[in-house]
């Protein structure tokens, strides 16, 4: 994938393909399903994830998570940073849902096969930052995905958003070290684009709560104020379990 203007193609497919298949992935925790997708001449696969298939947590609201699956999608956006594989809502088969491009990787190289490759730090550096800025409580390794061209995907992003801090990652290889200068500004860029783009904003308002969403504009602050990777915090901050 090259650009945004091939992920917008790709949003515009998603959101207009003919359901052909869908079957379910049966070590996921909510139901998600495998799904082939007919948009034209083209077939391509997808998740699809439905409202109706989230399992209740105490910790987020109910019936959420699959629009923080587009959230995640449309702030990596925001950031200039291709991290999310093009993510919609939309009807699927089983109701309302989110439904994500099918990134084709060798599960094999997750996250702690990826960090020993320096080639791949730079992009693995942006979605350290990005989950910061996410608040995201569930990155595992196995949640790393890396494509037949080296390109570094972020996926099963449901879990972001919290007003409350959550982060958990396997991602600390860098905690406490300076933020390349790039990627600060890539972080200044989307904190003006939210405080005076409106379409920035409504990009996020429409599928997270506001006070989410200040904490949003909060959490970029905070990473251009101390201009460093984030530490580990006092609670849990892995996932479990890791991969």
């Amino acid at each position: 994938m090259d650009g945004a203007a091939e992920l917008a193609t790709w949003e515009q497919r998603l959101l207009a393909a003919e359901f052909l298949d869908c079957r379910p992935v049966w070590y996921s925790s909510n139901y998600v399903y495998l799904a082939r997708l007919c948009a034209g001449d083209e077939v391509f696969a997808a998740i699809y994830k439905p409202r109706r298939g989230e399992t209740p947590l105490w910790d987020f609201p109910e019936g959420t998570l699959y629009r923080r699956e587009v959230a995640a999608y449309r702030l990596a956006r925001l950031l200039g940073w291709e991290l999310i594989p093009p993510t919609v809502v939309r009807e699927g088969p089983a109701g309302i849902g989110s439904l994500q491009l099918y990134i084709d990787h060798d599960p094999e190289a997750h996250y702690f096969v990826q960090r020993e490759r320096p080639e791949l730090w730079p992009q693995l550096q942006r979605l350290c930052l990005f989950d910061a800025i996410a608040n995201n409580a569930d990155r595992k390794g196995g949640h790393c995905l890396l494509d037949a061209e080296g390109h570094v995907w972020g996926i099963d992003n449901g879990l972001c958003f919290n007003e409350q801090y959550k982060l958990r990652t396997v991602i600390w290889d860098w905690a406490g070290e300076p933020i390349p200068e790039p990627l600060l500004e890539d972080v200044a860029a989307l904190l003006d684009a939210l405080q005076r783009r409106p379409a920035a904003d409504a990009a996020l308002r429409d599928l997270i709560s506001p006070h989410e969403l200040e904490m949003v504009r909060s959490r970029a602050r905070q990473l251009l104020h101390r201009g460093t990777f984030p530490v580990p915090g006092q609670a849990r901050h892995y996932p479990w379990p890791l991969i």
